[in-house]
């Protein structure tokens, strides 16, 4: 054999050499891209974070960024992926899964116990947010909350956002720690018990019994875990968007944001619209509806006058004809804004105008004597 390495081989070194690099370089991407997200980061807790903590930490962030109170426009994106990591780092298999593999050790998990991933939007619903459409027309809800919100006419011309504090009932954070087997509980407040009706005759009634918050599940008395009982006071920001255009009686809707209860889907805050009175102008429709004095000497002469709008910006009225008595001038795009309409005047109301004739009390004689030579001649 020839012992002598040639011309070729430092190239072909060179060659292996630089093919591993290529490969350690392609291996070094395909890891980063198969890391996944960072469930720990994104709910914002350290990796020894409690059960409890966690579900604290989903709730904050949820509530922060759920599409329905959230204008953003990554808001459902975001939203999303808080949930899934809820999903994963609340299952404690799920858990342990990810901070072994990752990702895709949840999803290979998820294949081999033939589970989908959980909807986010339904995670949501468990803890009474909202927004799901998925829901079992089956399942409880708590009452709805109709709240009054007293808005100015220039309130509802120009749109407003107002920024509100609510007050409502959580379920407590460890509640799942205050469950107990129940046989005897078929669903939320519900209970079966067999009643005899004759000797050898017993019959399966349901009656109410607020201990069974699930099927199969009732609520431990005094539990430590949640010393205030099933729920415990909560306090959210919400924005109320009072568009421009809306009416009296319109509403402003956040799906399942009111009381929440064990083993029920939270009912929805309703805010309602309640148009204060203005002193000058009536809003009918699109419409705005005001009534102008005008002198008799305007009447008769004509007239250029001005009307301060809701705004502050100014409309001219003119006139140079007779003007009779409860006369009616319209002028087009001065109303309202058309909900969902166009901009500009066409997407406006309009500005009815009655005019109203302010008679003097008495003439002098002299007075009558002019007028009667104008109005001969």
């Amino acid at each position: 054999l020839d012992s002598n390495p040639g011309p070729n081989h430092g190239s072909n070194l060179f060659a292996v050499m630089l093919t591993f690099q290529v490969l350690f370089i392609l291996a070094t991407v395909v890891s980063l891209a198969f890391a996944g997200k960072d469930y720990y980061k994104i709910l914002q807790v350290k990796r020894s974070a409690t059960a409890a903590e966690i579900k604290k930490a989903y709730r904050k962030l949820s509530m922060k960024y759920h599409p329905d109170k959230n204008p953003s426009p990554d808001a459902a994106d975001k939203f999303a992926e808080i949930s899934v990591a809820y999903d994963t780092l609340s299952n404690p298999e799920k858990r342990e899964a990810f901070n072994k593999g990752g990702e895709e050790a949840v999803s290979k998990q998820e294949q081999m116990q033939n589970t989908p991933q959980q909807d986010p939007f339904s995670i949501f619903e468990h803890f009474g947010f909202g927004g799901g459409q998925r829901r079992q027309q089956q399942e409880q809800r708590t009452p709805d909350v109709h709240i009054p919100v007293r808005v100015s006419l220039r309130q509802l011309y120009l749109g407003e956002l107002l920024d509100v504090s609510y007050l409502r009932q959580v379920v407590c954070v460890e509640a799942s720690s205050c469950q107990k087997n129940s046989k005897d509980c078929q669903g939320p407040g519900i209970k079966v018990r067999m009643q005899q009706l004759a000797p050898g005759f017993v019959q399966q009634v349901q009656v109410a019994d607020a201990s069974c918050v699930a099927r199969g599940k009732a609520w431990k008395t005094n539990c430590k875990a949640c010393p205030q009982g099933m729920t415990e006071e909560d306090e959210i920001q919400l924005t109320v968007d009072v568009q421009a255009g809306m009416k009296h009686g319109d509403t402003v809707k956040f799906e399942q944001v009111a009381d929440e209860a064990v083993g029920h889907i939270p009912g929805d805050l309703v805010f309602v619209v309640n148009q204060i009175p203005h002193p000058h102008f009536e809003r009918r429709g699109d419409d705005l509806h005001i009534h102008f004095p005008i002198t008799l000497l305007e009447s008769l002469v004509g007239f250029s006058k001005v009307i301060e709008h809701l705004d502050g910006h100014k409309v001219e009225i003119k006139r140079t004809d007779v003007t009779h008595c409860e006369q009616v001038i319209s002028i087009k795009g001065e109303g309202m804004p058309k909900k969902g309409g166009r901009s500009g005047k066409e997407g406006r109301g309009d500005l009815v105008v009655t005019l109203s004739i302010d008679f003097p009390k008495k003439f002098t004689e002299a007075q009558k004597k002019l007028i009667k030579q104008a109005m001969s001649a």
